[in-house]
């Protein structure tokens, strides 16, 4: 310990200087749309992180706004937004007026935050870039909606804001970014495989048989992991959409109507009033039993796996794994990637973590927020 004191005392110029995070000084201007689970954890963790992050990082985080559905709350009218969670004076919302407010008049640094599900909000990606505005989001109507308002946003990114996007698969686990590293660093992809719903992790580690799989499903409403409707969950499509948002990422014009998805609701309970629905949940054991005793006979698992391979086909469903694969050895709501690319070939990159929650998804988009302030200039 001594020495290690001698050589600070001998060489203080190796030290960084104390003001160094000041000299760095960068405020980035927030506006948060949908302050919902994923939201309101978002503030929490942004205003936790204020205070360290304009000491250690000179960044000061400032934010202006929160929109919901049918009412905002701005900064100008609510001078302490930053300090509070729930603000008092609202007005009815108005995207072209939140985003104009954000961005302010001063070419200050701004991002909007859209932890929406809406796809109107998503629609106004392509603007609110070209403006100069950053956007954020969880949000996996834009990167897997339209293919032409995906290319606008990708034009608008390549010239304006900056666009990301990285809680949209698998919540705060690194799949977009490390896809992003491979191909940038001049890999190429080969194909993708991946269990992309926690929801449905968790369904297909409980379900061995020994309880029916609709009771499965009631318990994992009941704890919260699917969503309102369960049917968003089994059917498959958000799936689908984070096979395509991985597609797209990759270069590949994908669509959702070119993925084939297997919905594991039968056809005639898929428009039921929610209700009535749940009501006839029993009806999903004989659906779910085949395909169960059909893994089983093979002393295999039953998996909910996504997958796209080299030419282009892209599939959702169950599969029926053999119990060495990666996939059988997940964990309750565990999320797994396996990327195949020209140098992971022979032992393809996986991905693992936890892949929903509130907490999770919400670090992810902070994660992404970080990494674009990391590249702002200081201004005065």
């Amino acid at each position: 310990m001594d020495s290690c004191a001698s050589l600070i005392a001998e060489h203080p110029h190796r030290l960084p200087p104390l003001h160094a995070a000041s000299s760095r000084r960068r405020t980035l201007a927030i506006g948060l749309i949908g302050p919902g689970r994923v939201g309101s954890v978002l503030l929490s963790q942004l205003r936790s992180a204020q205070e360290r992050l304009a000491r250690e990082s000179g960044l000061e985080l400032k934010l202006c706004g929160v929109a919901a559905s049918r009412r905002m709350w701005l900064d100008c009218d609510d001078p302490e937004l930053n300090a509070q969670h729930d603000a008092q004076t609202w007005r009815p919302t108005d995207l072209d007026q939140f985003a104009t407010y954000v961005r302010g008049d001063d070419q200050r640094h701004a991002m909007l935050i859209d932890c929406s599900a809406s796809d109107a909000v998503a629609s106004q990606y392509p603007y609110w870039l070209a403006s100069g505005l950053h956007v954020v989001t969880p949000n996996k109507l834009a990167s897997s909606g339209p293919l032409s308002r995906w290319q606008s946003i990708r034009a608008a990114s390549s010239h304006g804001g900056r666009f990301r996007y990285e809680a949209t698969v698998c919540a705060g686990l690194p799949v977009v970014q490390t896809l992003r590293d491979l191909l940038d660093t001049g890999d190429q992809l080969l194909s993708v495989e991946g269990m992309f719903s926690g929801t449905l992790a968790w369904l297909c580690c409980q379900y061995d048989g020994t309880r029916p799989f609709s009771e499965l499903v009631r318990e994992a409403h009941a704890l919260g992991y699917t969503e309102p409707d369960p049917r968003d969950d089994l059917s498959g499509m958000d799936v689908a959409r984070k096979l395509v948002i991985l597609a797209r990422e990759a270069g590949w014009p994908l669509s959702l109507q070119d993925v084939a998805v297997q919905s594991l609701v039968p056809p005639e309970l898929a428009e039921l009033p929610l209700e009535e629905f749940m009501e006839r949940l029993d009806e999903l054991d004989a659906v779910m039993s085949q395909p169960l005793a059909a893994a089983q006979a093979v002393d295999g698992v039953l998996r909910h796996v996504a997958s796209l391979d080299r030419d282009g086909r892209a599939q959702v469903g169950l599969q029926a794994l053999p119990s060495p694969h990666p996939f059988a050895h997940t964990r309750l709501t565990d999320n797994i990637v396996q990327f195949r690319t020209l140098r992971y070939s022979d032992n393809p990159m996986l991905v693992q973590g936890p892949g929903a929650g509130p907490e999770v998804t919400a670090a992810g988009v902070f994660a992404d927020l970080l990494r674009i302030a990391e590249s702002l200039e200081v201004r005065a």
